[in-house]
């Protein structure tokens, strides 16, 4: 046995049967290559806008680079390697424009109305708004992807408010098709394919941010690691951010720890000779993250195939550690940088008026796939939500290009 069952390859809308060589999990791995909402993350904010940097990553790229390290330590566990694939390039498909700062937007705007998440925005586009599958009444049935897959990507398998005050992985009108996906899993539990997934977000996040910013010059590894005011000011952020239970003392001390790897990249100067050492420093601590992960999982379960419910990733406290402190590393340098706070503010105050301008104007201001969606609403929370679907659907370039739009439109309408 391969460790899946028929439920777990069971498709939400039936589909006739199809001759092909390819697997259900392969078939669920194409259909996210394919879709819409993949291509459009080349263009949405991962920490640094696109087109900023040619060097920097996108949440696209971001995507294509977790779905690299979730694979392999996926397959290394036992798991099916196209279902920690699928996961993890469909991790980021509900990110609206400008990153956490557009989710935060919109979640302000959607407060009285179940708020909004990207991951329960994810479950939506993969179950509703892509376009690929339909129910026998010819509702949208999304990718239709498998329910392994869809457990997979499923980070937060709970309704808001009922384990984490923000983070929250469905919508109230999307219970359907959560309660079938979850149909069998333990409640509030994550599978092991999305606790895998999600691990390689944070290594692929943490590492390579740290090498953006480096590169792009935000982050000069010795300040943080010599200047005494610098590695106050990082290790309070760390602990606020992401390590809140840790001393101080000891976030100091895993990144010191961390800068005496003989990969420890302490200095860059843009040559060829410098980056490549930059790239080895980035592989090394992946390598490192996933080894660990890997031998304390299989130390906990033993070597044989885990799938699904069959184990919990084992992540040592060490390799946490590492991993927050690099998180930090980005925070303090990039997303904290006080050159970016009017830029910010500039992007959340688009994005709240951009959905004023689509309700003024909608259904004619909406995209046409979004129009039988208003159409079919059954209230003014439901209107909304459209609308918000439309807004968090747009690239950072669209978001600016359909604010001007609508902005010019509303001018030449009252002249």
């Amino acid at each position: 046995m391969d460790g899946y069952d028929v439920a777990d390859r069971e498709r939400w809308a039936p589909e006739p049967e199809k001759r092909s060589t390819r697997t259900d999990f392969e078939r669920d791995r194409a259909r996210v290559l394919h879709a819409a909402s993949l291509r459009r993350l080349a263009a949405k904010t991962q920490v640094v806008s696109p087109g900023s940097d040619d060097f920097v990553r996108n949440r696209l790229t971001h995507s294509l680079e977790v779905a690299q390290v979730g694979r392999e330590l996926g397959k290394a566990l036992g798991c099916d390697p196209d279902v920690v694939d699928t996961a993890c390039l469909a991790h980021d498909l509900g990110h609206p424009p400008f990153g956490h700062n557009g989710e935060d937007a919109l979640d302000t705007i959607t407060a009285h109305i179940g708020g909004f998440e990207g991951n329960a925005q994810t479950l939506r586009l993969l179950t509703r708004l892509e376009a690929k599958a339909s129910h026998p009444d010819g509702r949208s049935a999304g990718l239709n992807l498998t329910r392994a897959s869809l457990d997979a990507a499923t980070k937060y398998p709970w309704r808001r408010g009922t384990v984490h005050p923000k983070k929250f992985g469905v919508y109230e009108d999307d219970m359907a098709v959560f309660t079938w996906l979850r149909t069998g899993a333990p409640d509030q539990r994550r599978c092991l394919e999305a606790q895998v997934m999600d691990f390689a977000d944070d290594v692929a996040y943490c590492v390579h941010d740290v090498e953006d910013a480096i590169v792009g010059g935000w982050l000069q590894p010795w300040r943080v690691l010599d200047v005494q005011e610098e590695r106050q000011r990082f290790a309070e952020l760390t602990r606020s951010w992401y390590l809140p239970d840790t001393p101080l003392e000891e976030i100091l001390h895993t990144l010191d720890r961390l800068r005496s790897s003989s990969f420890w990249v302490d200095a860059y100067d843009g040559r060829r000779a410098s980056l490549a050492a930059l790239k080895d420093m980035t592989s090394q601590l992946i390598g490192r993250f996933s080894a660990h992960a890997q031998r304390a999982t299989h130390d906990v379960y033993g070597g044989g195939r885990l799938t699904r419910y069959a184990a919990d990733l084992c992540v040592p406290h060490q390799t946490r550690l590492e991993v927050g402190v690099l998180k930090g590393l980005a925070a303090t340098y990039v997303m904290t940088a006080r050159d970016r706070a009017e830029t910010y503010g500039d992007q959340r105050a688009l994005v709240e008026e951009l959905v004023d301008l689509l309700r003024d104007r909608a259904p004619e201001g909406l995209e046409p796939i979004f129009r039988d969606d208003w159409d079919h609403a059954p209230d003014d929370a439901a209107r909304l939500r459209v609308i918000v679907d439309q807004v968090a659907s747009l690239t950072d370039a669209s978001a600016y290009l359909l604010h001007s739009r609508l902005k010019g439109a509303g001018a030449s309408g009252r002249s």
